[in-house]
């Protein structure tokens, strides 16, 4: 009898690891996947098929394939387990007993859970009883998936399933930390081979012996090219330990005297192993014969790699392969693969943008983003799945620091290698000293001071001497002539906001020097700051401002920020009316940085008025960003007008970012939770709850994708958005018991948070007399 859980069971029926087989990979891969987001409140357990011998003893359920009575019994005893909310059956006719694999009736006509199938082949043109077979097998479920549209298409014209019953969802891929093939040749001492490759389980349906007959060919133009065939034989192939098909194929590279130019990889490689050949891979070779093979995850785990494919024409390959990443060629003509592998490796430029293009293509379908789909649908078919819970990803600084040299943070990325042309900016800078200072926060770590001391020092070195900031600094480290082409006042107030939050952090003697310097660049700064007419400028400066009065509390910065509240309530009883509750006539950029910065106002002056209107446009705020339990960005193309309908797309990873601090001050100050609630519906933005179903973080590089369009993400990882949502990922960890235990949460030296607001008014009042007390007593600021 099993224990009760409190989290809710998957069980997938399926082979699985250590068989070699691809769709034991597959399963692994899929499950691997739900259990690194949803594996706070979901267990995926495996009711492993075998055919010789015992499950593995980390199954929780075992069903050997030709023993048709254990059919019946997994299924009981998969019933008798309360917290199994749903069965996924990964399905292909040779895993199960019986007339193309019926036995599997048995256990459907037993078991009373939830069923999810995913069809890994779906045969055309079916004769009468393998139709009825299907059909019955569909009958039991409540949902098939496919990877295909091809496959959809045969299962509603050839079997008559509806469409509403059909789940399409891509084979997933593994995201890669993207690297040039020349980079990724030095692994392997390659850089002087032209690699060509092939990978997966060896067996006749592979046809690697077309790759080999069109290699003779390929050499007379490219002698330096290797083929690499990467993978052990299929075990069911192999027949009294004699590996024919392996060694029909050595045979053919020893008669068309290839050895120098073919290299078989006899293993079973590990994903990692895998994915670096790839990566190295000039030309990928996906020789398949099987016309009716629905889908190739072979091909998907090359394409993830951004490898130019040339590729045998199955359906997977026709549906997927466009011209922008790959050449199709017929099955098994020797010709058409020579002469289109011949093409790619004579035009570098070529290959380039496919393998760019490839790349892009296959993120959309990262295991991470399947995961995300997969859950939608077991949602719908399962009640018992309704309270899912996302396990927040691993903060990760990786990307941060690779674009950080000793001048500052890099501008933008090419995919997630720094583009260092870009130069350097003030707003980065500014938003990485915030990032790396609240994980300093978090973590303590010594290392984090380093970054600190850059991102200031390029602060200081923009600083001017009026006190006023310019914002481009060349990749040489010079000062460009575009700043005096631009407004630039926003770029000031985020270095005043960055300066401000670095001086919250608690005193220590290795940061003493680098205090110093921020607030001698604070005080050079703040009278400028009284002139700024850019209303994001303004709430930017009054959030350092109120950071620095928290720690440095004098009457002249009280002043400083009172003024520049004014500024942007007068803006507002301008612009407002009864149905546009706004200081413009039309939301743009990190609108919510406005009412956030009137509530820090208040919390500095105690003015009603400015509560009341911060508390006004917030909510307004999110009436227009919160719609049906889903954050929606304001789009950048056209901004959103007063009056006007805004167009859906063009969102920026920093909108997240803005309105989740905003959020999380207005929870803790006025204390509705709804704000709490709202924060963390913004978060899961990054995590994949977006139009797309896309998460819009990598989690291995750990940088942020620029950008959320219609169809598609921008991959490039650029300073803006990567220390956006590590400021984020920051702000949420600090809900968690390791964040609340780090201190995170009690940033101020001030803690107005730890009070309900007339207890802060009357230690504000308290701290206000000291001042003027200091004052008359002349102490200067």
């Amino acid at each position: 009898m099993k224990t009760l859980s409190t989290k809710s069971k998957i069980v997938f029926l399926s082979t699985y690891p250590p068989t070699h087989c691809g769709i034991a990979t597959f399963t692994e891969d899929t499950i691997h996947a739900i259990d690194k987001i949803y594996g706070k409140s979901i267990t995926c357990e495996i009711c492993e098929i075998t055919f010789k011998g015992d499950a593995n003893i980390n199954s929780a359920y075992h069903l050997p394939s030709q023993n048709k009575e254990a059919y019946k019994k997994a299924a009981a005893e998969i019933n008798n387990d309360p917290d199994v909310k749903l069965v996924h059956i990964q399905h292909e006719f040779g895993l199960f007993g019986g007339q193309y694999g019926d036995y599997l009736l048995d256990f459907l006509d037993e078991i009373n859970k939830p069923i999810a199938f995913t069809f890994h082949s779906v045969i055309p043109n079916p004769n009468e009883t393998l139709k009825s077979i299907v059909q019955l097998l569909i009958s039991y479920s409540e949902a098939i998936f496919v990877m295909t549209n091809k496959s959809k298409q045969i299962l509603m014209e050839d079997y008559g399933l509806a469409e509403t019953s059909i789940a399409f969802v891509p084979h997933g891929t593994h995201l890669v930390d993207y690297e040039t093939t020349l980079e990724a040749k030095k692994k392997f001492d390659f850089e002087d081979r032209i690699i060509l490759s092939t990978f997966g389980l060896l067996g006749e349906g592979k046809s690697i012996e077309t790759g080999l007959k069109a290699l003779p060919e390929i050499v007379k133009q490219f002698p330096n090219v290797l083929y690499l065939i990467l993978g052990r034989t299929h075990p069911n192939t192999i027949e009294n330990n004699i590996d024919k098909y392996r060694n029909s194929l050595e045979q053919i590279v020893k008669e068309l005297h290839l050895e120098n130019n073919v290299r078989f990889v006899n293993e079973y490689l590990e994903v990692n192993q895998l994915l670096d050949y790839l990566k190295a891979t000039d030309v990928y070779l996906f020789t398949s014969k099987d016309p009716n093979q629905a889908v190739s995850g072979t091909f998907s785990y090359a394409m993830s790699c951004s490898c130019p494919i040339v590729a045998s024409k199955i359906p997977h390959t026709m549906e997927s392969l466009t011209s922008d990443v790959g050449i199709l060629v017929d099955i098994q003509n020797v010709e058409q693969f020579a002469a289109a592998t011949i093409k790619l490796l004579a035009n570098e430029n070529l290959r380039n943008q496919m393998a760019l293009n490839a790349y892009a293509k296959t993120t959309k379908t990262s295991w991470e983003n399947t995961a995300i789909k997969h859950i939608e649908v077991y949602q719908r078919i399962s009640k018992g799945l309704n309270q899912i819970k996302i396990s927040y990803p691993k903060i990760k600084m990786d990307h941060l620091k690779k674009m950080t040299t000793d001048i500052g943070m890099i501008q933008f990325c090419k995919i997630s290698d720094p583009d260092l042309d870009s130069g350097y900016t003030v707003d980065d800078n500014a938003r990485a000293l915030i990032a790396i200072c609240k994980h300093y926060q978090l973590t303590a770590e010594k290392d984090d001071i380093a970054y600190m001391k850059i991102y200031i020092n390029f602060i200081q070195k923009c600083q001017i001497s009026n006190g006023n900031f310019i914002n481009y600094v060349d990749k040489n480290n010079a000062i460009e002539a575009r700043n005096s082409d631009e407004n630039l006042e926003d770029a000031n107030g985020r270095a005043i906001w960055a300066l401000g939050y670095f001086l919250t952090l608690a005193p220590s003697k290795d940061l003493e020097f680098l205090t110093e310097k921020a607030t001698e660049c604070l005080k050079k700064v703040k009278d400028n700051s009284e002139k700024y007419n850019s209303p994001r400028a303004i709430a930017f400066a009054i959030k350092g401002f109120y950071y620095w009065y928290s720690v440095f509390p004098s009457l002249p910065l009280k002043n400083t920020i009172e003024i520049l509240a004014q500024k942007i309530q007068a803006m507002y009883i301008s612009v407002s009316s009864p149905d546009w509750n706004w200081f413009e006539h039309k939301l743009t950029y990190a609108n919510s940085i406005l009412p956030e910065a009137l509530l820090l106002s208040y919390l500095i002056t105690a003015e009603e008025k400015t509560k009341e209107i911060a508390i006004e446009s917030m909510n307004f705020l999110i009436d227009k960003m919160f719609v049906d339990g889903q954050f929606k960005i304001i789009s950048n193309d056209g901004w959103h007008e007063k009056g006007v309908v805004p167009n859906s797309y063009g969102e920026q990873p920093i909108e997240a970012c803005y309105m989740m601090h905003a959020l999380n001050l207005f929870y803790k100050t006025i204390g509705n939770t709804e704000y709490k609630v709202y924060m963390k519906i913004a978060f899961d933005w990054f995590l994949g709850k977006n139009h797309l179903g896309h998460i819009m973080y990598n989690p291995i590089t750990g940088g942020c994708y620029d950008g959320l369009e219609e169809n598609n993400v921008n991959l490039n990882q650029g300073a803006e958005s990567t220390v956006c949502y590590l400021s984020a990922r920051l702000l949420i960890e600090s809900y968690t018991s390791k964040g609340k235990n780090s201190g995170l949460s009690n940033t101020l030296k001030m803690d107005k948070y730890k009070y309900p607001l007339d207890k802060f008014q009357e230690n504000l009042n308290v701290k206000n007399r000291d001042i003027n007390n200091k004052i008359k007593n002349k102490i200067q600021f």
